[in-house]
């Protein structure tokens, strides 16, 4: 996901999005886990995915501070 694309999103949604992206994550590594992972590099895509979700919040709340 593009951060241009989460940009559009609202807080709200950005929010859920992250709860989702953690539940993802979590079911990977678990699946890992248990070997039944056919695709590891899918976990590094979540994280990346999260830690954009993660700056678009910051960078909403920041705006909100000002």
């Amino acid at each position: 996901m593009k951060a241009k694309e989460l940009r559009d999103l609202t807080y709200e949604e950005l929010v859920k999005k992250e709860k989702d992206l953690q539940a993802e994550l979590f079911n990977l590594r678990f699946r890992l886990a248990t070997g039944q992972l056919d695709n590891p590099m899918s976990i590094n895509a979540v994280k990346k995915d999260m830690a954009r979700v993660k700056t678009v919040i910051r960078q909403k709340d920041m705006e909100k501070a000002q």
